[in-house]
């Protein structure tokens, strides 16, 4: 995305990445970066909170129209959870028993599967 963001803006297109990865996306060198303190996939906002995604787009659209220069980052004041401890736990599956393991499987595949009925409009 990075690279097509600059390809983009080449040829007189103005882009707004949003995203989770802020060195590599800062290293990438994208003109205006839109930077969520979410676990990576999650730059949009959070997972089935409208509010968190509304607010994401707004802020992206605010950082496309004013950004000052080149290689803008800008903060998302959105947090993941009031406490940073996610960082360090986040997908560690070797704090999670078995059983919740498979709870986690089971409602990820809900979640794709409530995903892939609306994208086929069901």
């Amino acid at each position: 995305m990075s690279l097509a963001a600059r390809h983009l803006e080449a040829n007189g297109i103005p882009t707004v990445i949003m995203g989770c990865a802020k060195d590599i996306v800062e290293h990438c060198g994208v003109p205006r970066f839109l930077w969520s303190d979410f676990p990576l996939g999650n730059s949009a906002g959070r997972p089935l909170d409208v509010e968190s995604q509304a607010q994401t787009l707004e802020l992206a659209l605010r950082v496309l129209e004013t950004a000052p220069g080149s290689r803008t980052t800008v903060h998302s004041p959105l947090r993941w959870s009031p406490d940073a401890a996610w960082k360090r736990d986040y997908l560690d599956l070797t704090k999670l028993t078995p059983d919740k393991i498979e709870e986690r499987r089971k409602e990820f595949a809900e979640v794709k599967a409530v995903a892939k009925s609306k994208r086929d409009g069901s």
